[in-house]
Formats: C-alpha cells, sequence, structure tokens
C-alpha cells in the first residue's frame, strides 16, 4: 500500500500504471479486432470476439492491481454473490463520476460477462481507449437534445438503429450490457436545470434500455440494479487516482426481466412507452431511498 506517500504523488503513480497497463493490452486487443475486421464472417466472430473478451478482462484485473496498491478505500458491497459468468445481463446504475465505471470492472469482472457500455460518439477519440472500445463493439451513440430531436426526428431512428445493431453483436457471446439511465454523471446544476423530483439522481431516461430489452429479451436471465454511494463525496477522477477515495457502499440487486414490457413496442407504442417509464420512475425513486439510506448508514 502506498498510502502513506503525499496524494499527488499517488496520483501519479496510479496514471502511469494505468497507462502502462493500456499501452500493453490494447496493440494486442487491437490486432485481433484487425484480424475480425479483415474476416468479417459471423463463425470468425464468434471464434474471436471470446478472445477480445479475455483480453479486456485481463486490462481490468491489473487495474484493480494497482488499485490494490494505489487506494485505502473500505468496501461495503453486497448482492454480488452467485451471479453467473456465463449469462447476459442488463446492467443499470446511478452515476456519479468516472470512478464509478472503474468501481463497476473491479467488482464485476469474472463474476459477470464483460460490461459493455454505451458511449458519446466523442469518446471514439480519446487517445488509446477510443481504439479499445471500438475493437470491443462498444457502441458510439450520438447524443441529441430533446429540442434538437423535436425538431429533426429522423435523429432518434439513427440512434435506435446503432443501438440495435450493437445488441444484435451482443447476443453472439454472454454479454452484460451496461447502461447509466441518467444519461451523464449527476452533479447538483444538473439535477437543478432539471428540476429531478429525485434527491440524489437526475431523471432518467427509458430509451436505451428499453431498446436493449427490446433487442435482447431472450437472452437477459436478469437485470441487475447497482447503487453506488460515496459516503465522503463522489471523487472525481484525479482524485480516485490519489487515493481520496475512502470509503465506498456498493448494493446489487438482481431483478426479474419485465417481459410483457420487453416484448412490446416501445418505439411505436405510446402506451408501452408509459408503462415502460413508470416501470423505471419506480425503480428509480427505490434507488433514490436506498442512496438515502446508504449515506445515512454509519
Amino acid at each position: 500500500m502506498l498510502s502513506f506517500l503525499p496524494a499527488p504523488l499517488i496520483g501519479l503513480i496510479a496514471a502511469l500504471l494505468l497507462g502502462l497497463n493500456s499501452l500493453f493490452w490494447v496493440p494486442i486487443l487491437l490486432l485481433v479486432a484487425l484480424l475480425k475486421l479483415i474476416l468479417p464472417f459471423q463463425a470468425v466472430r464468434r471464434r474471436l470476439d471470446p478472445i477480445l473478451v479475455r483480453i479486456a478482462e485481463a486490462w481490468i484485473v491489473c487495474n484493480s492491481g494497482w488499485m490494490a496498491l494505489t487506494q485505502n478505500a473500505t468496501w461495503d458491497v453486497q448482492g454480488i454473490a452467485g451471479l453467473d459468468a456465463g449469462g447476459w445481463y442488463l446492467v443499470n446504475c446511478n452515476h456519479q463520476t468516472w470512478a464509478d465505471i472503474l468501481v463497476l470492472q473491479h467488482l464485476l469482472t469474472r463474476r459477470i460477462p464483460l460490461l459493455k457500455f454505451f458511449l458519446k460518439r466523442q469518446l471514439l477519440w480519446v487517445p488509446v481507449m477510443g481504439l479499445a472500445w471500438w475493437a470491443l463493439d462498444f457502441p458510439f451513440m450520438r447524443r441529441h437534445s430533446e429540442d434538437v430531436l423535436s425538431r429533426h426526428p429522423e435523429l432518434r431512428a439513427k440512434d435506435q438503429a446503432a443501438t440495435r445493431l450493437a445488441c444484435e453483436k451482443f447476443a453472439l457471446i454472454p454479454t452484460s450490457v451496461m447502461n447509466f439511465c441518467e444519461g451523464t454523471r449527476f452533479t447538483a446544476l444538473k439535477h437543478q436545470r432539471q428540476q429531478s423530483p429525485y434527491r440524489h439522481l437526475l431523471k432518467p431516461k427509458a430509451g436505451g434500455i428499453a431498446l436493449a430489452m427490446n433487442v435482447m429479451a431472450d437472452k437477459f436471465q436478469a437485470i441487475l440494479d447497482v447503487t453506488i454511494v460515496y459516503p465522503d463525496g463522489a471523487p472525481n477522477f484525479w482524485q480516485f487516482l490519489c487515493g481520496r477515495m475512502k470509503r465506498v457502499r456498493v448494493r446489487v440487486q438482481t431483478l426479474p426481466v419485465p417481459t410483457e414490457l420487453a416484448r412490446a413496442d416501445y418505439a411505436r407504442d405510446p402506451a408501452v412507452r408509459e408503462a415502460f417509464q413508470q416501470w423505471l420512475q419506480r425503480l428509480w425513486q427505490d434507488k433514490d431511498r436506498q442512496i438515502t439510506d446508504l449515506l445515512e448508514a454509519r
């Protein structure tokens, strides 16, 4: 443990180890991805996709190694026992900081299949990691405001088509489809601008999770509803690297897939959209209460 060192030095060491880890594994990942690109046949994909997943999992395990070296956090985790590493899951989580992703990967890798995130299109250009996400078939979405979508409804159809294509690829091998329903990280300013009815959450967006359910209704064996709480305040990414995440509480609930909604037409049926949004709002109300309880617990 390096907790005796000054926080900025810990941060530099953690950033260096993260960078070296990425520079080691990503080129290997890209070589396999290039072979898949040259031979775009489903039989080839079925053989190479598991190899890509194993490489990504090795990268995550190494990240957990430098986290153990540089972090001195107390982890309070419940609900991750008995998960199936060979199944399909739809994972939903509240979102406060980039550290959420490392927390999720650290806890869930090799307990469930590799988490596949829906990413903003701009993240494709992140050095090194953008190529890695592309190689792993992470879907890159063009997110538009409701005002833009109201003037150009065809953009919504394009995002739905991209989501559907990604989910069809996810159906080939066991996958965990990761969705942050808030669509962005929580901040007090965003909360105020939205006039969110929730105390600790932004308003959830139903479109992505609904379409993923619709495309993969027969694959998902459960929904994993994850709640992450940082009792001392959510660290930004640099604070996380510096070891300033002192406590993290994580609760994972395994929920059944609402098949009557998953197999209905969310995109075209207003009644289905209303029912799905009500289901998600109830989920969000329960999560909001749980966050309050976790923050108040000693």
